[in-house]
């Protein structure tokens, strides 16, 4: 990706709509003047008078016991450096989204333009009311270590920065595994740190907590290896300095064990890597490029464990693995401090993770039937779902057992629960269908290609690894707008189905088609003209195995978009067609049927439709439990459409009983499991809403998913098309780049559970 569009992406990203990444919601209701007086004058006095006699119940009444305050001063921000507190907020705004998107912690960023340590404490200490925790980000060494001791010793609620243990703690658990699968002890390795800024400090103070010893560690810096005669060593780095007979990198590799990378790109040398021990262990942590390529590394030495910072390659240590859980652990106990015995209990737990078995949803994500610890796993994936509920676990006893905690857990269990439900599967669905789709990216035809929108999220989805686009359309206009918005699609195979007129291909599709459809109507004539239409030569490109998938609809009806797929490649055999769209909401996501495709569905087709559901919600690792809708619960109304919805649960529970299904059911039920309970004890849905709802028609369906998008501020996802014979996906009109990266996505991964299912 060219800086021209990075740039030009990332700042569309962090302008569009409200500007920044985070905001303020109301958690309680606020639509009355009781409401109002509630929250505000005179009822919010009772919980000001209640925690001015016992300060312990801010966290009762206040959001303090789920808010952190990311706080920096811009002095050293990711890979930019010192370009000041106010430059360096949309980091800090995308730290608090980490929080909220992987743990459920709300977050403020506060960005302090001051380096004075003096001030920067006194600010940070004066805080303490309004905060659960501080996560320290993004501020220079040494000051920060400084910055962090002294709020540390000085605040009663837990203080991290994570540059320093973040890093720390996953390099820690992916070392402890690797040193295991090497067959290594970790007492005995000789380590090699090359780096010495805060997270290297960190790191190695971290190895040596979990069982390195300091005189098995040479540590450099971008003056060389640290020793004991260099003149002007900070205290910090003074720690780590070795008398041994070491001068160089070259030096310290030669007959090492483990080499931690936190400097920069491509100082360690093929050469140097081959001097190392046997079964070498490699942590290239530099971003965006490691010290050694992986592949260069893996291709040098088949004895080594390797692992980056970059996701594109196996053993990734990413923060994200540890500072949301945590914090959270930390919270929910509210711990007056995360000490290092927590900071331990989560490196254990971290490692710990990767030795279980893996969750099927994770597997299916990265394309793969069993990862297993191992040389390319040593550490868990960032989409594994138990990471909220092991860390958290872990940090949360340790904080108990250590006695910094405020709050003991007695029912762990029920912790374990709640942690469950604390994140909706939302984005995760679609980081997991991302990670599938990148481990066999399919060709996709855009039969919409001279537009702006589908070129970027062609660009996108290019760069990303997701799919390799094959555009449809006028070749110069297509290739002026490339040229016009410096879009990188070189080497994108361009198709213009009018330039094809006298081509074999043509030929052969448009001879399809007549055969087809020759007694519905269309001639030869009316084919070889058909399939001058981008829609049906993308269908036929699909049907003849030239593409993957095909995605479509951008500027065209559905109705309009559908047909060509319909009448080249059809239904499966014995199946009918509907469609489906995913709604992202804050409570998780729901899944719409049918909303695209069928206008008013028999009782037997709508049973069909659930059918086609429930396969569809299964292939995101996620249970259904449909609710077919109506204004009637259980018979309460007679009427044309509860009718319909009835026999249609009655055909269904005949041919499906395996199928969590019921109704004819309102809405409100469905998704509401008290109310259900309370009046209808009888029903198959009774213990947990609805995840899936089934409409009895095309009317109520649509209408419901766009309201729901407007004014539920729910984001859809969608329409899929289920049924079809090959994948093709059509796009709802005017669609955003976003909608369509995840239709692409979404489309590969149909493409991928297509090959598989012929395969089998």
């Amino acid at each position: 990706m060219s800086n021209i569009n990075r740039k030009k992406d990332a700042l569309t990203y962090h302008s569009m709509g409200r500007p920044g990444k985070i905001a303020v919601v109301p958690t309680k209701p606020h639509s009355t003047q009781r409401d109002l007086t509630l929250a505000y004058s005179p009822g919010v006095a009772e919980p000001c008078l209640a925690i001015a006699e016992n300060s312990e119940d801010a966290y009762k009444y206040t959001a303090k016991g789920n808010l952190v305050a990311v706080i920096s001063n811009g002095t050293a921000v990711l890979g930019l450096g010192d370009i000041g507190a106010q430059a360096g907020k949309p980091v800090m705004e995308g730290k608090g989204l980490l929080f909220k998107i992987f743990a459920d912690i709300d977050v403020f960023d506060i960005e302090l333009d001051t380096k004075n340590v003096d001030e920067f404490v006194n600010i940070v200490k004066a805080l303490e009311p309004t905060f659960g925790g501080i996560n320290l980000e993004d501020i220079k060494a040494p000051e920060c270590f400084e910055i962090e001791r002294r709020l540390k010793a000085e605040m009663n609620i837990p203080v991290m920065h994570d540059d320093q243990h973040g890093t720390a703690i996953i390099s820690g658990a992916a070392l402890i595994n690797a040193c295991e699968l090497q067959g290594k002890d970790i007492a005995d390795v000789k380590i090699v740190v090359n780096g010495a800024g805060a997270a290297a400090i960190s790191c190695t103070a971290m190895y040596v907590a979990v069982g390195a010893r300091k005189e098995n560690i040479v540590m450099l810096d971008s003056k060389g290896v640290i020793r004991n005669d260099r003149d002007n060593l900070d205290a910090t780095k003074a720690e780590w300095a070795t008398d041994r007979d070491i001068h160089s990198l070259e030096d310290a590799v030669a007959g090492s064990d483990v080499f931690i990378g936190l400097s920069k790109a491509d100082v360690l040398t093929k050469e140097m890597l081959l001097t190392m021990n046997s079964n070498p262990i490699v942590l290239a942590m530099a971003n965006p490029n490691p010290e050694i390529a992986y592949d260069l590394a893996v291709e040098t030495r088949d004895d080594i464990i390797m692992g980056t910072g970059r996701s594109d390659y196996p053993n990734q240590v990413n923060n994200v693995l540890g500072f949301p859980y945590i914090f959270r652990g930390a919270l929910d106990v509210r711990a007056t401090a995360i000490n290092e015995d927590m900071k331990i209990a989560a490196v254990r737990a971290i490692a710990e993770l990767a030795k279980q078995n893996v969750p099927e949803e994770v597997n299916i994500a990265y394309n793969q039937s069993n990862i297993r610890f191992g040389k390319d796993y040593v550490i868990p994936k960032p989409t594994d779902p138990r990471l909220i509920t092991e860390v958290s676990i872990a940090v949360a006893k340790a904080a108990i057992a250590s006695g910094v905690a405020r709050k003991t857990i007695e029912d762990w269990d029920a912790y374990r629960e709640e942690l469950h439900k604390r994140l909706g599967k939302e984005d995760r669905i679609i980081r997991n269908l991302s990670a599938k789709a990148k481990t066999n990216p399919k060709r996709v035809v855009f039969a919409e290609a001279d537009n702006t929108k589908t070129l970027r999220a062609a660009q996108i989805v290019k760069e990303e690894g997701i799919a390799f686009p094959i555009l449809l359309g006028n070749k110069e206009k297509i290739q002026n707008i490339i040229k016009e918005y410096a879009f990188e699609l070189d080497g994108v195979e361009i198709i213009d189905p009018q330039a094809e007129i006298d081509s074999p291909r043509f030929e052969k599709y448009a001879e399809h088609l007549y055969k087809k459809r020759q007694r519905r109507g269309i001639n030869k004539l009316d084919s070889r003209k058909l399939m001058t239409n981008r829609n049906y030569f993308a269908a036929s490109m699909v049907e003849f195995g030239e593409a993957d998938t095909l995605i479509s609809g951008l500027t065209r009806n559905y109705a309009s978009t559908i047909r060509p797929a319909l009448q080249v490649i059809g239904a499966k055999p014995g199946s009918r067609v509907a469609g489906m769209y995913i709604m992202m909401t804050n409570k998780g996501p729901l899944f719409f049927g049918d909303t695209t495709v069928n206008e008013d569905p028999t009782p037997q087709e709508l049973a069909d439709i659930t059918v086609l559901l429930d396969s569809a919600v299964k292939r995101f690792n996620i249970k259904p439990r449909i609710a077919m809708l109506s204004y009637s619960n259980f018979g309460s109304n007679e009427g044309t459409v509860s009718d319909k919805v009835r026999q249609a649960v009655k055909i269904l529970h005949a041919e499906h009983p395996e199928i969590v299904a019921d109704g004819e059911i309102q809405a409100n039920f469905a998704l509401n499991p008290e109310m259900l309970s309370a009046n209808f004890p009888f029903s198959a849905l009774n213990g947990e809403a609805a995840n899936t709802l089934v409409f009895p028609n095309l009317e109520s369906g649509n209408i419901a998913y766009k309201l729901l998008q407007e004014v539920g501020n729910a984001e859809a996802v969608g329409p899929i098309l289920l049924g079809m014979n090959k994948p093709v996906h059509v796009l709802q009109l005017d669609s955003s780049v976003r909608e369509i990266v995840n239709m692409v996505t979404i489309a590969v991964v149909d493409a991928i559970e297509h090959e598989k299912n012929n395969n089998n």
